[in-house]
């Protein structure tokens, strides 16, 4: 006989003036289950977290712990409910030691004096049962790197003892093998009867460590069961709303003449001595694992970075780029930064997707307004960013559509190469879809793209071809059908390739 649940919510309801984020939302997660809560950008997940976190409060419908009524006032009671939060984004005081932000808010003390000698023992354990002894509690929080840091958070809702903990896209900033060891402690919490809820747009990973689901779209529970009687494509229909032949759309294009070529190029750090070619319309790939200088050399292409030596041409003209001198030249970059570096978080959609390329509304120094705001609106059509109009500030908007809103600079500046460095992280599935789509298009038109992924899957089904790195070096460069995901991953380990 199945266990009774650990914690119910049943017909949670949410407004936020007239707009309904949740509408009779159910879900359960069991002792010792995984659930992955699943759907796309704006479907109410983070709504209905913040509720089961007690960062909100819902209109209507009840929410059960333990068998119990569970209504918290606020996240500290939430978690002293047993109900913690594992944010994509740490929530650690990185100048404090690892103990101190493990105890943060459950100090053991008497009087204003800690009592280290008691409190230590906790933190101990915490770290033995994530298989982590070997962390030492007086090192600082900022020295960790970010897999470590994660760690600590987990620690501290053991200490805590958390009942159920959610994960919020935990894995956006890992490595693939600190993946494989949050999925380590993510077993050992479930075999400690810990029921886990598990946010990610990673469908591979869900099947992976998940045992059942649950499906928002907008604002509805439309589907949930077991993981091993569902299919992939069962479950992104769910999400998206209507039946998905193809998650990666394929738009003919044709690669012809060579448009960039990179000779010896190095950095400060990375690329070292790099070359390639890269020709009108085609899709090119280039991976390798976290360290391998992707991202540095999209950073040397387009300015941002120094190049030591090397060269770059682009159409037949020699470019020792500035950004401004690159974006004259016809480079777009999409940084894999969206929030610190990509977009202005604080200004409007117009702002970031017009900054870059003015002059067509510029005359004797002054901004045609009124023509920029029409140019705005059509991209947004041409791209489906969901938003109010131009005007609406960027951090308003979610993950994708702020995406697409970058994109849209590049594709609005006439940007002929275009820079993409890990353009479908952190965003669903259909909106990765269409972000695939706009890249097969600007290949139809005769645009070159580089395109920084870890997703494997998405290379092979997207690239004409793909370059892997390992440590600032190109290993080897072959058309996508000539790839397979080990073969990927063997390359970008510098590996010796034994295939025919």
């Amino acid at each position: 006989m199945a266990s009774a649940p650990l914690l119910r919510m049943t017909d949670i309801s949410k407004h936020f003036g007239a707009t309904r984020a949740l509408d009779g939302v159910s879900l359960e997660v069991r002792p010792g289950e995984v659930l992955a809560l699943l759907g796309e950008n704006g479907a109410g997940k983070s709504t209905l977290m913040k509720i089961l976190s007690g960062a909100q409060s819902p209109d209507s419908g009840q929410m059960e712990l333990d068998g119990d009524p569970y209504r918290p006032r606020s996240p500290a009671a939430a978690r002293r409910a047993g109900v913690a939060m594992i944010y994509q984004e740490l929530t650690l005081a990185p100048h404090l030691s690892v103990e101190d932000n493990i105890m943060l808010g459950q100090e053991v003390s008497r009087g204003v004096w800690l009592r280290r000698g008691e409190q230590r023992p906790r933190v101990q354990r915490a770290l033995e049962l994530l298989g982590h002894p070997d962390l030492r509690p007086d090192t600082p929080v900022q020295q960790l790197s970010v897999a470590a840091q994660q760690l600590v958070e987990i620690a501290r809702a053991l200490v805590m003892e958390a009942r159920v903990i959610v994960f919020d896209e935990p894995t956006s900033s890992l490595t693939r093998k600190d993946v494989e060891r949050l999925f380590d402690v993510i077993r050992r919490l479930r075999a400690r009867g810990i029921g886990v809820v598990y946010i990610s747009h990673f469908l591979e990973e869900v099947r992976q460590i998940c045992d059942t689901y649950s499906v928002l779209r907008d604002g509805r529970s439309v589907g949930a069961g077991t993981l091993s009687g569902t299919t992939e494509s069962q479950i992104v229909s769910l999400m998206v709303g209507r039946s998905v032949e193809e998650l990666f759309p394929q738009i003919p294009h044709t690669p012809g003449e060579v448009l960039l070529t990179i000779e010896e190029l190095s950095g400060s750090r990375a690329p070292q001595e790099l070359s390639l070619q890269v020709r009108a319309g085609e899709i090119l790939g280039i991976t390798g694992l976290v360290g391998a200088g992707r991202t540095e050399f999209l950073r040397c292409l387009f300015g941002l970075d120094a190049i030591r030596s090397g060269a770059v041409t682009l159409a037949k003209i020699g470019l020792r780029s500035s950004p401004r001198r690159a974006i004259d030249a016809g480079l777009g970059f999409v940084s894999e930064d969206r929030k610190g570096e990509g977009l202005a978080q604080q200004q409007s959609i117009v702002d970031n997707l017009t900054l870059s390329h003015l002059k067509p509304y510029s005359r004797w120094g002054f901004l045609n307004l009124f023509q920029r705001q029409t140019a705005a609106r059509e991209w947004m059509r041409t791209l489906q960013v969901k938003a109010r109009d131009p005007n609406q500030q960027i951090s308003e908007l979610s993950g994708g559509n702020q995406q697409k809103v970058a994109l849209a600079r590049i594709l609005h500046q006439q940007a002929q190469v275009l820079l993409l460095d890990e353009p479908t992280r952190g965003i669903d599935v259909g909106t990765k879809a269409e972000i695939y789509r706009l890249m097969g298009e600007a290949a139809a038109q005769g645009k070159a793209i580089l395109f920084v992924s870890s997703y494997f899957t998405e290379l092979l089904a997207v690239c004409d071809r793909i370059a892997v790195m390992s440590r600032g070096r190109l290993q080897r460069i072959r058309v996508a059908r000539d790839w397979t995901e080990h073969s990927i991953l063997q390359a970008a380990m510098g590996l010796e390739d034994h295939s025919s």
